[in-house]
């Protein structure tokens, strides 16, 4: 049984993995070359290497070789959880700007990006349009002079304000709408999806539009974007055809716009530089790991990747679970399948061959949120049985399937099970609203809504009944 845990990384998948190897009474070590935080873990330490022992194929052993202060350390360790994540490594594709050795302004990528106090009058362009890329563009807005926002192919908008005032991912990520995606066809859920995408404001209207509408790409959240775009203090351009010395040259508009500063929001590569090929390969974006966690290939399971997975939800729930099975694995509780299977599943995933139902996760790192999490809390019994629940706690039930997927219900039953989760997934709404509901005010009851609320339980009671039998 593994006792000793090098951990390496002390971001979010890190803290989870530290507090869960505590749980299962294991012994953790957590590497981190950055001097954040503190506790269990060693500051400033940059891990060198992680290799087999030489008694690997028996005891499953690693010799962890680290580097604090200028001087190196070794140490053997029983088994090794990655947690370094995909953002890495910036991605600076800088040969696919032609001229950008001749501008004479000052550009950097996004990662290095602080305050928007450098952007204060100067014209200003942002390549990228993920998350990160329109931040900036709109802090940027507030101050610049002029702003150029450039995406090769466009994306979907979002409001963190949802239906109804609701947040967006407590009414998106439930297991009634992800069954309800699942069960059609792709090209018909992407439909809805635009239909849906379309309803705050016309994204083709604002230049926005993605190009590629039949593999999912994570939605952009921004409150302020459309607004920024409506009053010109954001101007959408296609992708870049030249850079020059003090400006730039889109593509499909010959008109050179001056350019003082370009931020480069085009993303992160990842690779473990510590770890041979032999254990971990990347190649196209992604490694050989079965459930995005083991390498398939390895006599031992002992070392593990946590956090390695691009979900259409949060992470950090995601890389918890993650790290609430490897523990069971490491303590010999729960057991891999062969490595023959582990392989031709990894294999297969590689394919990224679409289903043709639900959202197409065909992508590197891409999976269905709750799919994958319910996969994993299976393993580990800890998946809530919801059929069990509508004939014994039918409350808890309707509001498990009907309501947002919250980590409360990874904790109902199974190791690591908490008395308070029932309480805490009833009254979720309430701790939402709280915040917000800084004057009282009075509503006047509506029979008609009663009538109305009381025939949509009834529909959704048979449709559940229909769903289950």
């Amino acid at each position: 049984m593994a006792k000793r845990v090098a951990i390496v990384g002390a971001g979010v998948s890190g803290l989870a993995s530290i507090k869960c190897c505590l749980e299962e009474g294991l012994e953790p070590t957590c590497f981190e070359r950055s001097d954040d935080l503190g506790g269990l873990w060693r500051f400033t330490t940059k891990v060198c290497s992680v290799t087999k022992c030489p008694d690997f194929t028996v005891t499953g052993q690693w010799e962890v070789v680290t580097q604090h202060e200028g001087k190196q350390g070794s140490a053997i360790f029983d088994a090794v959880m990655v947690c370094t994540g995909f953002l890495t490594d910036p991605y600076l594709p800088l040969d696919s700007f032609p001229g950008i050795n001749t501008f004479k302004g000052q550009y950097f990528h996004s990662r290095q990006y602080k305050y928007p106090n450098i952007f204060k009058d100067k014209r200003v362009l942002v390549i990228g349009m993920g998350n990160s890329g329109t931040d900036i563009a709109v802090e940027a807005s507030h101050l610049a002079e002029k702003v150029f926002l450039s995406t090769t192919g466009g994306a979907w908008v979002i409001s963190r304000v949802f239906d109804s005032g609701y947040p967006w991912d407590m009414v998106f990520t439930t297991r009634f709408q992800n069954m309800f995606r699942n069960s059609l066809p792709t090209p018909i859920v992407n439909w809805l999806l635009a239909r849906k995408m379309n309803s705050w404001f016309h994204h083709a209207n604002y230049g926005l539009v993605p190009e590629d509408r039949t593999q999912l790409r994570e939605p952009v959240l921004n409150d302020e974007l459309p607004g920024r775009i409506i009053t010109g203090k954001v101007l959408i351009k296609p992708s870049i055809k030249e850079v020059k010395e003090n400006s730039v040259v889109f593509n499909n508009t010959p008109k050179e716009e001056p350019i003082d500063i370009i931020v480069f929001a085009t993303g992160y590569t990842f690779a473990f530089p510590f770890l041979d090929e032999s254990v971990v390969k990347v190649e196209n974006g992604q490694a050989s790991l079965y459930k995005y966690i083991f390498p398939a290939h390895l006599p031992k399971p002992t070392l593990a990747v946590i956090g390695l997975i691009k979900p259409l939800g949060s992470i950090i729930p995601t890389g918890e679970t993650q790290a609430r099975w490897v523990v069971r694995v490491l303590k010999g509780i729960n057991k891999l399948p062969p490595q023959s299977v582990m392989i031709e599943e990894v294999n297969a995933r590689k394919e990224n061959k679409p289903s043709g139902f639900g959202l197409c996760y065909c992508k590197a790192l891409q999976a269905d949120y709750i799919t994958y999490i319910d996969e994993l809390l299976t393993y580990i019994n800890a998946k809530p049985n919801l059929f069990s629940m509508l004939l014994t706690d039918p409350r808890l039930g309707l509001t498990i399937f009907f309501g947002p997927s919250t980590p409360y219900q990874f904790r109902l039953t199974g190791p690591g099970k908490w008395e308070g989760a029932r309480n805490a997934i009833l009254t979720q709404w309430d701790r939402t609203f709280k915040v917000t509901k800084t004057r009282s005010v009075q509503e006047s009851p509506s029979p008609f809504a009663s009538l109305l609320k009381l025939l949509s339980l009834l529909a959704l009671l048979m449709a559940i009944f229909l769903i289950f039998l």
